[in-house]
């Protein structure tokens, strides 16, 4: 199991620097992750530093809320992918979903999806914030609307990735498409927890850590 190949270097904070952004794509290329996951502002940066390497772009639309309209996070997706980005990670309407408007939850995922041009797009969920019935039917949006993953979390709200909830999002989309656990994965012990349990990608700030566990 190439644990790297898994991992979403993660810096989503408010106070990030060119500096710190600079050393998390050179932490990214040195460990061969699978991408950098950064604010939008910072795309360009990242995608001029990863040039030439087998490191992605991954950027946040949405963030961290989702309670912004449908053409705002379109727009911020075709400004990523035109900035460098490669893959998207956008957070669905959650008001939407705890209303059970599942027409309006899928119309909003699917006008990002078009916005990406067939760049990947992962579909946060906000998993603690919905009951298990609304995780499985946004899962179902998503998978509709046409994305390519589904995500556990932002990190920014109430809780993270639980391994029930990964498998839960895993039995509900089959295997065509991947799932993402994000928020509160700290450990070697945690990441292997949430594969198991179904997760094809791991967001985290703890990369290095979790890779200096595996070399212990």
């Amino acid at each position: 199991m190439e644990i790297n190949k898994y991992i979403d270097h993660t810096l989503l904070k408010a106070d990030a620097t060119k500096e710190k952004i600079d050393r998390l794509c050179e932490e990214a290329k040195e460990y061969h992750f699978a991408s950098v996951c950064v604010n939008a502002f910072w795309v360009a940066r990242c995608a001029k530093n990863l040039a030439g390497t087998d490191v992605n772009v991954c950027t946040v639309v949405g963030f961290p809320l989702g309670a912004m309209k449908s053409e705002s996070k379109a727009f911020e997706t075709a400004e990523a992918v035109k900035d460098g980005a490669n893959e998207i990670d956008m957070v669905i309407n959650v008001g939407a979903a705890k209303d059970h408007d599942w027409e309006l939850v899928e119309k909003d995922i699917r006008t990002v999806v078009e916005a990406a041009d067939g760049h990947l797009v992962k579909v946060i969920i906000e998993t603690c914030l919905l009951t298990d019935e609304e995780k499985v039917e946004v899962c179902k949006c998503a998978k509709r609307a046409g994305a390519n993953f589904v995500k556990t979390s932002t990190g920014f709200s109430t809780g993270g990735a639980k391994p029930e909830d990964v498998a839960l999002m895993r039995k509900t989309v089959g295997e065509q498409m991947g799932v993402k656990a994000s928020g509160g994965i700290h450990s070697l012990e945690e990441c292997k927890a949430m594969i198991e349990a179904g997760a094809t990608r791991i967001g985290a700030s703890a990369g290095v850590k979790i890779m200096s566990e595996i070399v212990k």
